[in-house]
């Protein structure tokens, strides 16, 4: 069975259930998804999905940093959206976000996701130092 490593930054919300930020195993980190919760107070940040998607990617990218990655070694994302409506919106900020990487993706509606948020993101990426 491969070594499996919890990972857990401060710098990204904690888990609001029974699950980790990250888990690192056999040379990957698989990240659970982010809302666009603030790390500090705990609170939804943003009130579009555009907003909200600048603070979920910043979120991903904290919890890869604890991980000991980057957006840059992302290989597959997932957007959740509470309305297809969103995509576009979404889309800009996440490609701003990604700049020229360009990693697999899938994107679809979900009727509702934890604390009614607009947007959630996952993903999983190799890890160089693993």
């Amino acid at each position: 069975m491969p070594k499996l490593t919890l990972i857990s930054t401060a710098e990204a919300p904690a888990a609001i259930g029974p699950y980790s930020q990250a888990v690192a195993a056999g040379g990957f980190v698989f990240c659970s998804g982010q809302i666009a919760l603030d790390p500090n107070s705990g609170l939804m940040v943003g009130a579009t999905a555009a907003e909200q998607a600048v603070q979920v990617m910043k979120n991903l990218a904290a919890v890869l940093k604890g991980a000991g990655c980057s957006l840059n070694d992302v290989v597959k994302t997932t957007i959740f959206l509470k309305s297809m409506n969103d995509f576009a919106a979404v889309n800009e900020v996440y490609a701003k976000a990604f700049g020229h990487h360009r990693p697999a993706r899938a994107t679809v509606e979900a009727a509702r996701l934890p604390k009614d948020a607009l947007v959630e993101v996952d993903c999983v990426a190799v890890s160089p130092g693993r």
